[in-house]
């Protein structure tokens, strides 16, 4: 079976530093795979490459088998338009450290943005699934509350709704819980664990390493821009095979 996405040799380098060093990664729908390694291991740069929020230097991405942000001409790959590259992340939903939630609107309005403008839904069907959805991250009673009425972890469970409003086959998560509150990880982690078990796609850049062990199919630990162990989690966690693994894991777990 073809993996959803399969990303080949992704190379990214800023100026002369080269922050990713061909990288390799393949992931198989309904799975999830948690990206764990130190601050500055190319972790946050190699998720953003594979959305092309980031172009990468060199390497293609695919996602269901079509390469991501190019197109074929013939027997070459050019870059695709903005409006093209639009279209194809719609299947990529993504969440941030920060929520990036727009002030001004409510949870709900929040919500139905993008259905609303980039998927001509109408208005009464975008708002019935966006309280569904606030009703799957346990906001139901907060549709009517602007961001600043919220909790951090409340507004980062708006955001993982917003996302999931678009019907995405892959969501994306660059460490959703690095700029909470201790106590408010939980209840983000626990909408997370919920998409998990109804078989979500994910790719969780984290370093919650609990949620990586209990939940993850597949452990990736970075560092320097590349790969230096891949695995079960349970086994990368609990023997790791690499002494740089095992040292980040002695300062860690």
């Amino acid at each position: 079976m073809m993996p959803l996405l399969n990303a080949e040799r992704i190379s990214k380098s800023f100026g002369t530093h080269q922050v990713l060093k061909s990288i390799d990664l393949t992931v198989k729908a309904g799975d999830v795979t948690c990206i764990v390694g130190p601050s500055g291991s190319g972790k946050s740069t190699l998720l953003r490459c594979l959305n092309y929020l980031e172009v990468p230097t060199s390497g293609v991405v695919y996602l269901e088998g079509e390469p991501v942000g190019l197109r074929w001409n013939g027997e070459r790959l050019y870059r695709m338009s903005f409006n093209e590259l639009a279209v194809q992340r719609q299947k990529m939903g993504m969440v941030f450290q920060g929520f990036h939630l727009f002030p001004h609107k409510t949870a709900l309005e929040n919500i139905i943005e993008a259905p609303m403008v980039v998927k001509r839904k109408k208005r009464a069907d975008a708002t019935e699934e966006a309280m569904a959805l606030l009703q799957k991250v346990g906001l139901a009673g907060h549709a009517g509350h602007y961001p600043r009425q919220l909790s951090g972890g409340q507004q980062q469970r708006v955001a993982i709704a917003r996302s999931l409003a678009m019907q995405p086959a892959l969501m994306l998560f660059d460490e959703p819980t690095s700029a909470l509150d201790p106590e408010l990880v939980g209840e983000v982690l626990t909408v997370m664990r919920q998409l998990a078990e109804e078989g979500m796609t994910m790719i969780v850049v984290t370093h919650e390493m609990n949620f990586a062990r209990d939940v993850a199919d597949h452990l990736v630990f970075m560092d320097g821009g590349v790969v230096v162990e891949a695995g079960n989690p349970s086994d990368v966690l609990s023997d790791p095979q690499h002494a740089r693994t095992r040292s980040f894991l002695a300062r860690v777990l």
